[in-house]
């Protein structure tokens, strides 16, 4: 698993996105960023859907201690900014147990932890106010959206600077392939222009404006 994330992580969002129009497969969880632009993560989801608590009470963050190291805990809190679902003990926590990432489609707190461990957390945003009593970890490892993208258990997440995109598990290594010939493709223009060539005839000499279009038929 180390090597794909490694991979992943070199591939970068912006090429993994490219791959995803390509293949006609919807996994860019716009709106999610990290609290660091040097942050990275990559590995399988673990995921987690949150509801209100209603009549039921319920815990936030007891689910932790079955997360396996190097997956990334996935939370779907219905874009809620005003119920944190992730703070300082969790984050000590996920660091300690070798934990990937976190993403969330909400807020989290307690933000100075995950800097100063450099625990990589992708959100909405961060706030102060618990969601303690206001949300409970109503289902874990069941399929949940994050920015209105379906994550199955197992589905792959990669982050970095512009954000989060998921990759469905079953179409990983397609992806990964398609992902290297973008990126092939990008660095063979780059050395042409710096060998002289014009940039418009190196895209089209290279397809350039076909890498991220579905083929024809």
């Amino acid at each position: 698993m180390s090597d794909i994330a490694s991979e992943l992580k070199e591939i970068g969002t912006t090429t993994l996105s490219d791959a995803l129009d390509r293949l006609g497969i919807e996994g860019q969880c716009l709106g999610i960023k990290p609290f660091d632009h040097q942050m990275r993560l990559a590995g399988p989801a673990f995921t987690i859907r949150m509801l209100p608590v209603g009549i039921h009470g319920g815990s936030v963050g007891d689910y932790i201690d079955d997360v396996a190291p190097g997956q990334i805990v996935a939370i779907d809190n219905d874009g809620r900014l005003d119920a944190t679902v992730w703070g300082d003990i969790l984050t000590m926590v996920a660091s300690r147990r070798g934990i990937g990432g976190t993403v969330i489609d909400g807020v989290c707190r307690d933000i100075d932890r995950s800097l100063e461990l450099g625990y990589p957390i992708f959100a909405r945003g961060n706030a102060m106010r618990t969601g303690k009593d206001r949300v409970t970890a109503d289902a874990v490892n069941v399929t949940v959206q994050i920015a209105g993208v379906r994550i199955a258990p197992g589905d792959w997440l990669v982050g970095d600077g512009d954000g989060i995109v998921s990759l469905p598990a079953s179409r990983l290594e397609e992806i990964c392939a398609t992902a290297r010939q973008i990126a092939a493709t990008e660095a063979k223009i780059r050395d042409a222009v710096v060998a002289g060539e014009r940039l418009d005839k190196a895209r089209e000499r290279l397809r350039y404006h076909a890498l991220q279009s579905k083929p024809a038929g």
